[in-house]
């Protein structure tokens, strides 16, 4: 069946920021075979494209996207003992609960983490000391030149919320993680999870953690909530008072309301403390 194009799709519906605007072109894939149809209409009409999975972490510019943004719903799973295989736009939290009933423990953390497994390994995702390149061992990935390829762990350059697949054009297709066998699991997750709910503005429209930890023993979080920056707000756009490195949709907020906010943050950090915060959360403008 061929993938249905669409346009001016209003894409604030498709983030958890509640922020952006329409995209030129817009079209869902749910197999391998769709990204290439995918890539190939961005290719053949000179387009940038976008890769959206839950729409975290992301905040698109109000103006739009002037490109093909592509819903990625890949979502294929196969458990083989301890090795998994699954598609780049599955669940993430799902992924970690249906593993849990397989007693399958590596992924708990992403129970609280709102993306898509491409996501999650786009951005090396983490919580409480885990994260998602721990238990990875190969990354499947379309090229924009339409070449699929399949790179191991350690030829993917992972560090903190990084990897080297923020520097290509890409689709990530499927992921092989590795995971051990644990009977206890679900208490685990629901600790992780519990408090994650009790700490962070989950009710609230939001991308995620703001800004980077400056250091290990340094939360971002810390810093602004010493420099007196909860409730500090920009037309819509607040800091969160349940956890300073949130800012949150409060009120028809706009790209530019949490980029004002994000610089005023940023000055007053490095003013007060000397640390300069570099942001997380990916700023997505509107393009050519």
């Amino acid at each position: 069946m061929p993938i249905k194009l669409q346009a001016n799709v209003n894409l604030k519906e498709f983030t958890t920021f509640k922020i952006g605007g329409p995209a030129k072109y817009f079209i869902r894939i749910e197999t391998i075979q769709d990204a290439v149809s995918a890539l190939r209409f961005a290719k053949n009409k000179n387009l940038n494209f976008l890769i959206i999975g839950k729409g975290s972490n992301v905040l698109i510019d109000s103006k739009g996207f002037n490109g093909l943004v592509v819903l990625n719903k890949i979502s294929h799973l196969i458990i083989k003992e301890n090795l998994v295989t699954v598609g780049s736009g599955y669940r993430y939290p799902l992924l970690a609960h249906k593993l849990l009933k397989r007693e399958l423990t590596g992924l708990e953390f992403a129970a609280g983490i709102p993306a898509t497994v491409g996501g999650a390994i786009f951005m090396n995702a983490g919580a409480n000391g885990y994260q998602t390149s721990d238990t990875l061992e190969k990354v499947t990935y379309l090229t924009d030149e339409l070449e699929i390829v399949t790179l191991e762990k350690n030829e993917l350059d992972f560090s903190y919320r990084k990897s080297s697949l923020q520097r290509k054009k890409c689709v990530i297709l499927e992921a092989l993680f590795n995971l051990k066998s644990m009977k206890d699991g679900k208490n685990l997750q629901k600790g992780l999870t519990d408090y994650r709910i009790k700490t962070q503005p989950y009710s609230c429209h939001s991308a995620g953690c703001i800004f980077q930890n400056p250091k290990k023993d340094i939360a971002a979080a810390y810093l602004i909530d010493q420099c007196g920056l909860k409730n500090t707000c920009f037309g819509g756009a607040v800091v969160s008072e349940k956890h300073a490195n949130f800012i949150v949709n409060d009120n028809n907020a706009t790209s530019d309301d949490v980029l004002k906010l994000i610089d005023y943050i940023k000055t007053k950090v490095k003013e007060k403390t000397g640390y300069l915060l570099n942001e997380e959360v990916r700023y997505i403008p509107y393009g050519k």
